[in-house]
């Protein structure tokens, strides 16, 4: 696996190509997954082909958007399947790739631990302090796709997937669990404020 070298070829793809008017599935959204997806790696003692593999596919799950928003998970595995040959990834790497691409899908459906954790890095900002910050980006976003048009609608989004929402790995509840209760309690209060 030639991973330097796809790490260097996505991200300068991702950088070049993806849509300007994406403000949360951007290329630094992709480096903070990428970031999370490594310190929970290092608490989980995942090292070798594994890490490399997990970091793959962080670096190709929101790939996709450089085709379609919709289902872009599934794209993000096509573009995998079509550039990973090239740099020495066998098919058996790349469908387990592919799986935790797939895994990332809402509702995240994770059925291994390096599925665990990169869903778990996806969503890792749900429990951290820049919370509002990202979460304010991904309000642009839904708005643009006409998903959402108030902030009294995204709120009650919000607190819908953050009940529906729960970590997998025991790093990643350790270190989080606590702080997206508090963001959750926020935000109801922010609704009932507006009511």
């Amino acid at each position: 696996m030639q991973f330097n070298k796809v790490k260097k070829f996505i991200l300068a793809k991702l950088r070049k190509e993806l849509p300007a008017n994406l403000t949360y599935h951007s290329l630094g959204h992709i480096k903070d997954v990428y970031k999370a997806a490594e310190s929970l790696a290092v608490l989980q003692n995942v090292t070798g082909d594994d890490l490399t593999l997990l970091l793959t596919a962080v670096l190709f799950h929101d790939s996709g958007f450089l085709v379609q928003q919709k289902e872009h998970e599934r794209v993000g595995c096509d573009i995998a399947r079509q550039y990973l040959p090239v740099y020495e990834y066998s098919p058996e790497q790349i469908e387990r790739i592919c799986g935790m691409i797939m895994a990332t899908q809402i509702p995240q459906t994770p059925h291994n631990k390096l599925e665990q954790i990169i869903c778990d890095a996806d969503l890792d900002y749900l429990g951290r302090d820049d919370f509002f910050t990202i979460g304010n980006k991904l309000f642009d976003e839904l708005c643009m796709y006409g998903i959402i048009n108030t902030e009294l609608e995204w709120n009650k989004l919000q607190v819908r997937f953050l009940e529906k929402h729960h970590y997998f790995t025991p790093v990643a509840k350790k270190l989080r669990k606590a702080k997206k209760a508090e963001n959750l309690t926020l935000i109801k209060t922010k609704i009932k404020d507006k009511s």
